[in-house]
């Protein structure tokens, strides 16, 4: 079902960039706690294909140090994954102490594209939407910090996204043929979502739903959503001073020309503008 989203209530650019600076600076903040005082933060990012999740981690993970902070996109099972216990290969990158994990896609592809495309047999599926509560119940008891966000894009929104993508050569890899294969599937998709809410929003680990058509408020309230979730504090920075550089010895730099260097096609754009 399509949503009303009018163009003249959208966020103005300027106004998006100074309220995304100001999130992406708490952001840096918040990892700053996470890192000192030990705690392990894990975030799911679920929603329908061309949702806007890529988009938002994106924002989230510019400024923050690879350290301490990483994203999971992992491609499809390998034979010896798909014989493993099935949370196996997501536990393997769980966040440690003082680390943020953000899961760009996670379990849950049991319970949407193998439900919908017939990945995973019913009884799979059904173990699935029993276990999972209790599996998450186990994380957040040994003080993890988990949350989960569900994209909802409408379905003419997510028409021309895929259009979009078709047209624009550095995000034709984001269509496969299972993205395009969800615009028919769409009501199948939708019973998936529901079933899966119906198991797994429970009190202890809610599902966010985020609405995505407009992606600079999906943005800016996923981002301001997470900061509040998470109970950190403002910790002073160790104080850095830069120290004078000394004066010159008698060090002489090689001849340049020893050297390989990358061609300075720079410089041939700028003398023919």
């Amino acid at each position: 079902m399509s949503k009303n989203n009018s163009s003249s209530s959208r966020i103005p650019k300027r106004r998006y960039k100074e309220e995304l600076e100001r999130l992406q600076v708490e952001l840096v903040e918040m990892q700053q706690w996470v890192a000192r005082s030990g705690a392990r933060v894990l975030v799911i990012f679920e929603g329908r294909d061309a949702a806007g999740k890529g988009g938002v981690i994106k924002r989230i993970m510019e400024h923050l140090n690879p350290r301490h902070a990483r994203t999971v996109a992992l491609t499809k099972p390998s034979k010896r994954e798909r014989g493993q216990w099935y949370y196996q290969r997501y536990f393997e990158r769980l966040p440690t102490k003082g680390e943020i994990v953000l899961f760009d896609r996670s379990w849950y592809n049991r319970a949407g594209v193998e439900r919908v495309m017939g990945y995973c047999s019913d009884a799979q599926y059904q173990t699935f939407l029993r276990q999972t509560p209790t599996i998450e119940h186990l994380l957040m008891e040994d003080g993890i910090i988990l949350l989960k966000y569900w994209f909802s894009v409408s379905d003419e929104e997510q028409q021309a996204r895929f259009e979009r993508r078709l047209n624009d050569p550095v995000r034709r890899w984001k269509l496969s043929p299972t993205d395009l294969e969800s615009i028919t599937r769409w009501e199948d998709y939708s019973r998936a979502k529901d079933a899966m809410f119906a198991a797994t929003d429970t009190r202890e680990s809610p599902w966010w739903t985020v609405e995505s058509d407009d992606k600079r408020s999906a943005r800016l309230n996923t981002i301001s959503h997470l900061l509040s979730s998470i109970p950190y504090r403002h910790l002073e920075w160790e104080d850095v001073s830069i120290p004078d550089r000394p004066a010159a010895d008698d060090y002489e730099r090689p001849p340049v020309e020893q050297f390989s260097s990358v061609p300075d096609v720079a410089a041939e754009l700028a003398h023919n503008k």
